[in-house]
């Protein structure tokens, strides 16, 4: 029988709340890896979270296996493999700056080095390279679980599904602190009252924030219980599915340092015919923005954004659909990733 590369896609969503978005965050890649004809396993397995997705199977025997470690999950001695380690930088700017601040160093071990930050390792963007080479790639969605759903009417609102504080802090790098959601949001609180749209945020906010609370209700941001509305991956993709197009406002993180992120959230909408108007990262060196994928740097420019959406919803359902087939499709995306990674084949089917 023909060879086929391994691939271990290591991750974790155990003990995470709301985990609907994260365990879909993974299986994109997993689903992706295996319509490219790689043999795919995950570890640890992401079990009963991913049961109404698909079955994913406990690691095989790993020799050979190239391994894929999500923002270095597990350290070699955890895994019994002897392919190339590759790094999947799935929240850049984090593991690259905690390594030069001496906080941590997820990417020791590693053989190769892959990014959602489509300009990391680029002029103009201020994350560091670290002294490696840094490959690129746009988040995957699996196309045939993301199917596009009828036209959501006028009221259905502009959603997302997000937290409002990020685990990992503020980091100050090179005499800038860069922080969380909350930090660029705040400029875009008064988002609901320009435009005639509806507004929902699946929102991870404590109770303690009782400014923001306040300042979000005012304005007239609808909120959620973030695990009743995406709590399972079932939920999650309902949630997606049911709104009428993604309102991305993004990690101080991300925008400041021209990073060229786009949300594995984003894509998911876009395969679902759902328009997204997501914060400016850098996007428009490396996607085709302005039908279906529309950004905004400014609370004018969001407003603008949403008004086109609206004028326009039929037009950019269809280009949301179009451009997920064109750019984001899984199975093209990380069959191209594995080139560029020109990983070793694998045991004998």
């Amino acid at each position: 029988m023909s060879e086929r590369p391994q691939m271990v896609l290591a991750g974790n969503t155990a003990g995470r709340e709301r985990a609907g978005g994260h365990a879909w965050a993974l299986a994109q890649w997993a689903l992706g890896l295996r319509a490219a004809g790689v043999r795919t396993t995950v570890a640890p397995p992401l079990g009963d979270a991913l049961t109404p997705i698909t079955h994913f199977e406990a690691p095989h025997d790993a020799s050979g296996a190239g391994i894929l470690n999500a923002m270095g999950f597990l350290s070699r001695d955890a895994l019994d493999a002897d392919g190339p380690w590759v790094f999947l930088d799935l929240d850049p700017g984090y593991p690259q700056m905690w390594r030069e601040l001496g906080l941590a160093d997820l990417l020791a071990g590693h053989d190769r080095f892959v990014t959602l930050g489509a300009n990391v390792g680029r002029e103009g963007c201020a994350i560091p390279d670290c002294g490696v080479e840094w490959i690129a790639t746009p988040p995957p969605v699996d196309l045939a679980a993301w199917t596009p759903t009828p036209a959501c009417p006028r009221g259905r609102a502009f959603t997302s599904v997000a937290t409002w504080r990020n685990p990992y802090g503020t980091v100050a790098f090179d005499g800038i602190a860069y922080g969380s959601r909350v930090h660029e949001f705040r400029q875009f609180l008064e988002l609901p009252r320009l435009v005639d749209a509806e507004f929902e945020l699946a929102l991870d906010i404590d109770a303690a924030e009782t400014r923001d609370l306040a300042a979000l209700e005012a304005n007239g941001w609808r909120l959620v219980d973030p695990q009743q509305a995406a709590g399972t991956p079932q939920a999650y993709r309902d949630y997606i599915r049911g709104s009428r197009a993604e309102i991305c406002i993004a990690q101080q993180m991300y925008v400041a340092t021209r990073s060229g992120w786009l949300s594995d959230r984003s894509v998911c909408y876009l395969a679902s015919g759902k328009p997204v108007l997501a914060q400016d990262t850098g996007l428009a060196d490396h996607y085709p923005v302005g039908e279906g994928l529309l950004t905004f740097s400014t609370l004018e420019e969001a407003a603008a954004g949403v008004e086109e959406i609206e004028r326009n919803y039929e037009r950019h359902s269809a280009a949301a659909r179009a451009l997920a087939e064109d750019c984001f499709d899984a199975r093209k995306v990380l069959g191209r990733l594995l080139e560029r990674l020109a990983l070793p084949v694998g045991a004998a089917a």
